[in-house]
């Protein structure tokens, strides 16, 4: 990348302060910033940095304007205009060859869309259609009957079973299994006899699914992913979950069958969530919290059994005083 900061400001949304014609060639955090990088601030924590940052430029807002001595771009989102500027740079630098390698394995009953990418030793199986603009990394296995739609990215060694959907711009990381087999089994003689695991996975628009993810398909019906959601690596999701529009879940999470999961809901690192409950829209779980009951909308939990953030946390704090008060209960018994 080689622009002016009036060209970057004008992709990116914002009033340039200082010299626009400042030559911009990439980007970095404040700290690691060196001559030619613009930078950005967005967590009032950093402005420490900003008078020893080596940046040519940085992104800021209004109120910080004052205290920045270099070039700056004054953006009433500072991380989102930089962001806006990792988008341009990313599909830079993310030059994939078109074309499809003579080392994949193609069903002849495939249909495959303009401008697809299939890179070596892939298989793509029968009836299975593959929309425009779309790249398959080398080592994919896409099952049949899948629908995979445009533009999406599916990175090396992802498995894909058979039939899934899956929206338009969807990324998928290394390492992950989209429709592998619910968990479920019934006792008989005492032995556990496998249900078949017959519904589907559907992932819609704009999702993202990070590495070594596992989402099970339904044991009948769908598994559902909704519009916008983002799951960070090493997250199982169960069959038969919902999960609605723009959520986050974060890294080793688990969700048990048939749970219900809203639109705008965070779910922080280790949460544990049980079967067939109903998680509110907005509602937080935190970090290595264990939900086994529902959550309502907008509500915050936390710890194990979940409950209220602030309860957990008078719970806690009484907790770090139970020495304290077993030593007081045990001098109250001995002078009884």
């Amino acid at each position: 990348m080689k622009k002016t900061l009036g060209e970057i400001a004008e992709i990116i949304g914002g009033e340039v302060s200082g010299d626009k014609n400042t030559i911009i060639t990439n980007v970095a955090g404040i700290t690691e910033a060196k001559n030619g990088d613009i930078t950005f601030i967005s967590n009032s924590k950093y402005i420490q940095f900003i008078d020893s940052t080596k940046a040519s430029a940085i992104i800021i807002s209004e109120d910080q304007k004052s205290k920045v001595k270099i070039p700056a771009i004054v953006s009433k989102n500072p991380y989102l205009s930089y962001t806006k500027l990792l988008i341009i740079i990313a599909k830079e630098r993310e030059k994939h060859p078109l074309g499809i390698s003579k080392n994949s394995a193609i069903s002849d009953l495939a249909v495959i869309g303009n401008n697809v990418s299939i890179s070596d030793f892939s298989v793509i199986s029968e009836n299975t259609k593959i929309g425009n603009d779309t790249i398959i990394y080398p080592n994919c296995y896409i099952g049949r009957n899948v629908k995979i739609g445009n533009n999406c990215l599916i990175y090396s060694n992802v498995s894909v079973r058979e039939n899934i959907v899956i929206g338009n711009n969807v990324i998928i990381h290394s390492g992950a299994v989209i429709g592998s087999d619910g968990f479920g089994y019934v006792p008989e003689n005492n032995e556990l006899k496998k249900i078949p695991q017959i519904g589907i996975v559907e992932i819609s628009d704009n999702v993202e699914i990070g590495a070594n993810v596992t989402i099970d398909r339904a044991t009948t019906g769908k598994t559902f992913i909704g519009k916008g959601t983002k799951i960070d690596n090493l997250v199982q999701i169960a069959h038969n979950v919902q999960v609605g529009e723009n959520s986050i879940i974060i890294a080793q999470s688990g969700i048990s069958g048939s749970t219900k999961i809203g639109s705008g809901v965070t779910i922080a690192g280790q949460a544990g969530l049980a079967g067939h409950l109903i998680i509110g829209d907005g509602a937080v779980i935190a970090a290595q919290a264990g939900v086994i009951g529902n959550v309502p909308p907008k509500e915050t939990v936390s710890g194990y059994p979940a409950r209220p953030h602030k309860q957990a946390m008078r719970i806690y704090a009484l907790i770090q005083k139970l020495p304290e008060l077993f030593e007081e209960f045990k001098k109250f018994k001995s002078n009884k």
